[in-house]
C-alpha cells in the first residue's frame, strides 16, 4: 500500500517562504513523477507543480512559475516544494500526488489530476497580507 505524506505547511506573512515536503512509501513503490496541487474552499483543484522522477522535466502553473521550484530525492522517494515570495492567493490546502505508471508521451497530462494514482491528506498553507 503506498502512503504520501506531507508535511511543512503552516502560516507566513506576504513575501516569505515555506518548504513542502512529501515522503513517499510503500514496500515497492517507485514513482514515475509526483506532483502538487491545491484547493480552496469552493473552487476545484488545481496544478501547481510536478517533476518527472527520470531526467530533469519539470512542470509549473502559470501563476506559481519563477516563485516556486519543485525538487526530488531518488533515494527517499521524497519531493519537495519551495515556495518564496508567497501572496495571500496561494493560501490553499496542498496536496502532494504520485505516478507510478507508465511515463506519459506529451508534457500536458503531468498537469492533470487523472495522472495521479495516490494522493496525500493535504498541507494548509496561510498566507497573510
Amino acid at each position: 500500500q503506498v502512503q504520501l505524506v506531507e508535511s511543512g505547511g503552516g502560516l507566513v506573512p506576504a513575501g516569505g517562504s515555506l518548504r513542502l515536503s512529501c515522503a513517499a512509501s510503500g514496500r515497492t513503490f517507485s514513482p514515475s513523477a509526483m506532483g502538487w496541487f491545491r484547493q480552496v474552499p469552493g473552487k476545484e483543484r488545481e496544478f501547481v507543480a510536478a517533476i518527472k522522477w527520470s531526467g530533469s522535466s519539470t512542470y509549473y502553473s502559470d501563476s506559481v512559475k519563477g516563485r516556486f521550484t519543485i525538487s526530488r530525492d531518488n533515494a527517499k522517494n521524497t519531493v519537495y516544494l519551495q515556495m518564496d515570495s508567497l501572496k495571500p492567493e496561494d493560501t490553499a490546502v496542498y496536496y502532494c500526488a504520485a505516478r507510478a505508471g507508465a511515463y506519459y508521451s506529451g508534457d500536458y497530462y503531468y498537469t492533470q489530476e487523472y495522472a495521479y494514482a495516490y494522493w496525500g491528506q493535504g498541507a494548509q498553507v496561510n498566507v497573510s497580507s
